[in-house]
Parts: structure tokens; C-alpha cells; sequence
């Protein structure tokens, strides 16, 4: 390599933003939805993360006052009809099904064990949908991320190529610009697709864990309630 030829090489600014603004249209495009999509993945990730140990938390509080042995209408009445949290809600089903299939003379109208179970089915479904919402985002960022930064990458050398045709000169002053700008859309590609993947295994793992544990109760509170209904 001559000197003049490295001298012209250092005086290229290689920096990021640099990189971004040399770019050609269409990576750039390709670059801004990769930023985007990693901003909005981490988003996501953050709510899920708070939003799962909130959970966690309210599920071990509600199971010390089920399992304290107050009697369930009473912790109905304090819980209310509407709770905030996913297992008082859950339980909150249960036993709203409960009371209404109670007739005014005090007996029960027929079939109230499949009803209170088809309620808190129906609960944990609706818990099911809003825990798992978001996470068929980071699924398919983990996906298709690295896919659309090798487009970029493809499409830069492509344009990295054609003004080594122009300049008909291959001297690194010449290659070294294009080749990094087009590189660049891969490694955001990376960055977006990486964590998108190892949280989205955490998170629908936590999920099932959490969702496992409602449904575990809500067993459970069936079979008190079956056994409510034999006596």
C-alpha cells in the first residue's frame, strides 16, 4: 500500500453516525427500521420484565391470604368483583360464577361445577393473551432481523461495487467506505435479532411458568368448591 493511498484512508471518518450518513438511500432505510426495531424490542422486554415480577409477586401474596383459611366469601368481599391483580381475578371468576349459580332459596342450579370452571378458564385465557401480547414481536425481530441487515449489507456492496466501476481504482480510500457502510446493516441486524431472541425464550418461559401456576390454582379452587357442592 502507497503512502499517499494510506494517508487518504486515515482521513476517512469511519464513526458510526459517519458511516450512517454515507450510506445509500436504501440502507438507510434498512438501518432505521433495525434501530427502530431494537428500540421497540427492548421496550417491550422492560414491560414484560416488570410487568411478569409484578405478577409473581401478587400471585405469592394472594395464595398466603387463600391458603390462610379466611373464608372465601369474606376474601371475595375484600378483593371485590373487579380485582387488579391476574390471580384475584382468576379467583374473583370463580367465585362470582359461584354466587350467581346459587337460586334465592339457597340451592344450586344445575351444572354450576362446569360453569365456575369454564369462568376461570376463560380467565386465565384472557391473563394468557395479555402476558404473551408483544412477544410474537420479539419473535420475529429474532428472526428476520439478521435477514434484513445482510439486505442492507448485499445491497451496500452492491453500491460499493459500482463506484469501484466508476473511479475504476480499487485502492482501499476507494473500497474501505463502501464495504463499511454496507457491513454496518448487518451488525445492526445482529443487535437487533440477539436479545429479541434470548428474551423472547425468557419471557415465554416465564410466561408458562406464570400461567402453569394459575391454572394449578385454579384447580385447586375447583376441587374445594366440588367438594362445597357434594355436601
Amino acid at each position: 500500500m502507497d503512502t499517499q493511498t494510506l494517508a487518504v484512508a486515515q482521513e476517512i471518518d469511519f464513526s458510526l453516525l459517519s458511516l450512517f450518513l454515507r450510506a445509500s438511500f436504501a440502507v438507510k432505510i434498512v438501518m432505521i427500521l433495525l434501530i427502530v426495531s431494537s428500540f421497540w424490542s427492548w421496550a417491550i422486554i422492560i414491560q414484560k420484565l416488570i410487568t411478569f415480577r409484578k405478577s409473581r409477586q401478587e400471585a405469592a401474596e394472594f395464595d398466603l391470604a387463600f391458603w390462610s383459611g379466611e373464608p372465601l366469601d369474606g376474601l371475595y368481599d375484600q378483593i371485590g368483583p373487579d380485582p387488579d391483580g391476574p390471580a384475584q381475578r382468576i379467583f374473583a371468576a370463580g367465585m362470582t360464577e359461584w354466587r350467581r349459580s346459587h337460586r334465592q332459596d339457597g340451592g344450586l342450579i344445575p351444572g354450576a361445577a362446569p360453569r365456575i370452571d369454564r369462568s376461570m378458564d376463560v380467565a386465565i385465557a384472557k391473563e394468557s393473551e395479555a402476558m404473551n401480547s408483544g412477544l410474537s414481536f420479539l419473535a420475529t425481530v429474532g428472526s428476520t432481523a439478521p435477514f434484513v441487515g445482510l439486505f442492507g449489507t448485499v445491497w451496500g456492496i452492491m453500491a460499493a461495487f459500482e463506484e469501484i466501476a466508476m473511479q475504476q481504482n480499487t485502492n482501499l480510500a476507494v473500497v474501505a467506505p463502501g464495504i463499511s457502510e454496507a457491513l454496518l446493516a448487518t451488525a445492526l441486524g445482529l443487535l437487533a435479532a440477539i436479545p429479541a431472541v434470548i428474551f423472547y425464550n425468557k419471557l415465554s418461559a416465564d410466561s408458562d411458568r406464570i400461567l402453569g401456576g394459575y391454572e394449578a390454582f385454579a384447580d385447586e379452587f375447583s376441587t374445594i368448591l366440588s367438594r362445597q357442592l357434594d355436601s
